[in-house]
């Protein structure tokens, strides 16, 4: 709706994960550089960490991104599966037809892709988001994908992403093996309030504004002080303030108006 009153090309604060709207704060450029580091140095195992709405998946996206074609990948978004329906997906999202299939028919048939792709001077990534939600079932069948190797080089390298309850999950002394494999770790912060402004900012300058609207100082404190650095709240009032904003004719989103917005999301509208 406030689209064409601000002059914008698209919404500037949608919470998909589009890698074209990541703001690259310290710790998100670290992160990346984590991964990508994990993956090209094949090490087997990487975990990444964070609070809901930290920007991870944003940050996959962007790490698909920069990998190029010389990566095959296999993104499971929802792990919540059975062992048979784990695999089955893996070997779908690697492009295979394995219908019909049994678990170790499915297996067989990614390790003999995953070889073929050794031939062709290619690698292959399979990344698990939502990571915390595996069972110990499942993140046995990971450990085992993760044995798929030839004399010299793991067949495939594997990207652990979830919440910070994945940490305590893996501290499990029943995990021992997994978590002795995973040599590269990061855990996602938020942003420091400095940087919220700059997220902002960077948001609205992508999707093609050209100084409307414009947040005060005051109100990008309370934007802060509400979500405490996390993009996905970040998003979330500041949608809220645009569309204020449009309501009142006004380019210019005060402090007032992000503790309007701040009690709507919350659902106080009557306070």
């Amino acid at each position: 709706m406030y689209l064409e009153y601000y002059g914008l090309a698209e919404p500037p604060f949608d919470i998909t994960p589009n890698p074209r709207f990541l703001y690259f704060s310290a710790k998100h450029r670290e992160a990346l550089n984590h991964l990508l580091y994990g993956i090209r140095e094949r090490k087997g195992f990487v975990q990444l960490t964070g609070e809901v709405g930290a920007g991870k998946t944003t940050l996959c996206r962007a790490m698909l991104d920069q990998l190029g074609d010389r990566f095959a990948t296999s993104l499971i978004l929802n792990p919540v599966l059975d062992a048979d329906q784990l695999m089955k997906a893996v070997a779908m999202e690697f492009g295979l037809n394995v219908r019909g299939l049994d678990r170790l028919e499915t297996v067989a048939a990614i390790n003999e892709f995953l070889l073929k792709l050794v031939e062709e001077g290619r690698d292959a990534v399979l990344i698990i988001d939502e990571a915390q939600d595996l069972t110990h079932e499942l993140i046995e069948q990971v450990r085992l994908l993760s044995n798929l190797e030839t004399d010299d080089r793991k067949l495939l390298q594997i990207v652990l992403m979830g919440q910070p309850e994945l940490r305590d999950r893996l501290n499990d002394y029943r995990l021992r093996q997994l978590r002795q494999r995973i040599t590269v770790r990061y855990h996602l912060r938020p942003l420091k309030r400095p940087e919220v402004g700059q997220y902002v900012q960077h948001r609205l300058q992508v999707s093609g504004g050209n100084g409307a609207p414009y947040f005060t100082t005051p109100a990008i404190w309370r934007i802060y002080n509400y979500s405490q650095g996390v993009p996905r709240l970040i998003n979330a009032v500041c949608d809220k303030c645009l569309l204020a904003g449009y309501v009142h004719q006004r380019d210019r989103i005060d402090f007032n108006m992000v503790g309007g917005a701040v009690r709507e999301l919350e659902g106080n509208i009557d306070s």
